[in-house]
């Protein structure tokens, strides 16, 4: 499942992929994916690690809202790390590329080339742990 946006790094896993995302100036926003086998279970900790506005359901319409928003978090490139993504893919295939098409498509609208002087970038960083 190769996708040229939602990039699966060679970082051996969350925590180097975050150390990684720092250095080169990035907020890193780290989740675990161990355990999480449905849909809503990952769009709650995708949420929540990026400190979605209250009040915003849990549907990949409003992923793909708040994502290619993000004007909550400060300028700047914002990395998602998903580690064990794994879990939801072997779970639940048809949720797992549902959710990272919203990923893939909110990646490529803050691109540089997708909104000159908005300010922010969004990077997802797929790991194994």
């Amino acid at each position: 499942m190769s996708d040229p946006v939602v990039k699966q790094e060679s970082a051996p896993d969350g925590v180097t992929a975050a150390a990684e995302a720092r250095a080169r100036g990035a907020y890193a926003h780290q989740f675990d994916g161990t355990g999480l086998r449905d849909s809503a279970s990952v769009l709650d900790a995708i949420a929540t690690t990026l400190s979605f506005p209250d009040g915003v359901e849990r549907s990949l319409d409003a992923l793909r809202d708040c994502l290619t928003d993000l004007s909550w978090l400060p300028a700047g490139e914002h990395v998602l790390i998903w580690s064990a993504a794994s879990d939801l893919a072997n779970a639940d295939p048809k949720a797992y590329l549902a959710i990272r098409s919203v990923l893939s498509d909110a990646q490529r609208a803050l691109a540089p080339a997708g909104r000159p002087g908005y300010g922010r970038r969004f990077t997802v960083v797929l790991t194994e742990r």
